[in-house]
């Protein structure tokens, strides 16, 4: 018999992905059609499961299964196989966030398991296939079965198009399953797919990946200068925060928005700067400048909890709060990818928060990029602290 409090957890999971496959009218119709499979396949878990579980908690009182640790040298040695599989292999729970990345997995995802490590790996795929992934991953989680589907890395270093079968198992004394994800890449039917050792003939240099690894150590140089320079000129943090911001204006992103949080305790954080396209009016940068961080769920999640986000086609609207018409900020300027990231140096306090957007055309952000821009961010949290001590006191 199910638990109430698993049941209410898998009804706010459903929910959420409702809400998201919502978002699918607003896609050009050549991608709609993986999303609706996968609203299909939602309809027929209420009338399956959902529905028979809920008759199933009113019938009587629930019992909760215990579970046991198994061996811990049994479970290095899973460890130890889980890491060395020449297959890229993640470990997912229900919202398909990644749990565990062995070697292989971090070399087609472009980045570090530390890093990947609880954010949802929909980041990392192209957007028409970001529900559908979501929707599969928490049917196996349900005990539904095992099932395979093809899904496009959004940004591909040689093939984009990969294979994911999905199988559950339940990790010992942990009340809920998981999901083991396997990914084949260049996988066709009829025949056509690769051996699995194909991921060593994957390694040599490709000339477009070089090119943005090159890149980004350029803007690593070039903030960690700015930040130098602005560093000894005592105007306090904010000379920190708008040297990093500049830096990346443009070039990395098309809006950087920085705040500041409030300073010895409670208070309110404050906007230091607003920087938007360059074919941006007045009336469009003008509101953003001014708008109160304290209106920002975003924001404040970064400044008061240290969460950093990474966002592929947002699907709430209102996650950076509302212009003064009342228009969502990411729907009026068309965010298609978005990074908030507190900054933080170590163990310390959140001294602020920077938020990244792109726009129109231009590629998401990928997971190696929010890594870099997360290394970025502890560097302008020092910055900020050398020039909070070297700021003259008030009225001096």
């Amino acid at each position: 018999m199910p638990d109430a409090q698993e049941f209410g957890a898998e009804l706010s999971d459903f929910r959420r992905r409702v809400d998201e496959l919502r978002t699918a009218r607003a896609l050009p119709a050549r991608e709609r059609p993986s999303l609706l499979d996968a609203a299909l396949f939602e309809l027929q878990h209420v009338v399956d499961v959902l529905w028979p579980r809920y008759e199933e908690l009113t019938a009587g009182p629930s019992r909760s299964p215990g579970g046991g640790r198994g061996d811990p040298q049994e479970q290095q040695l899973l460890r130890a196989l889980f890491q060395r599989l020449p297959i890229a292999t993640v470990l997912l729970d229900r919202d398909a966030v990644v749990r565990r990345m062995n070697f292989t997995a971090t070399q087609l995802f472009h980045t570090r398991a530390g890093y990947a490590t609880g954010r949802p790996l929909t980041a990392a795929l192209r957007r028409d296939g970001q529900a559908a992934l979501r929707s599969q991953v928490a049917a196996v989680a349900r005990g539904e079965g095992d099932r395979s589907l093809t899904v496009w890395l959004s940004q591909p270093p040689i093939h984009g198009e990969v294979r994911v079968t999905l199988t559950a198992l339940r990790p010992p004394g942990e009340p809920h399953p998981a999901v083991l994800a396997a990914f084949q890449p260049g996988w066709r039917p009829g025949g056509g797919g690769r051996a699995a050792g194909a991921w060593a003939q994957e390694s040599r240099p490709d000339l477009g990946e070089v090119s943005r690894h090159a890149e980004l150590l350029d803007l690593v140089d070039d903030m960690t200068a700015a930040l130098l320079r602005a560093a000894p000129a005592g105007d306090g943090p904010e000379a920190a925060l708008t040297a990093a911001a500049e830096v990346l204006h443009g070039r990395f992103a098309d809006w950087v928005i920085a705040d500041l949080a409030p300073e010895n305790g409670p208070g309110n954080p404050r906007r230091v700067v607003a920087l938007g396209p360059r074919d941006a009016a007045g009336d469009r940068t003008a509101p953003l400048a001014e708008q109160d961080p304290a209106d920002c769920p975003l924001v404040v999640d970064a400044l008061y909890d240290g969460a950093s986000a990474l966002r592929v086609s947002p699907v709430d609207a209102d996650a950076f709060g509302r212009d003064a018409t009342g228009a969502p900020v990411l729907v009026r300027e068309e965010v298609t990818s978005l990074l908030c990231i507190p900054l933080r140096a170590g163990a310390g306090p959140v001294l602020g928060a920077l938020t990244l957007f792109r726009t129109g055309g231009r590629g998401a952000f990928e997971m190696a990029e929010a890594g870099v821009a997360d290394r970025i961010s502890r560097h302008v949290a020092l910055a900020m602290a050398r020039t909070a001590e070297r700021a003259p006191a008030p009225g001096a």
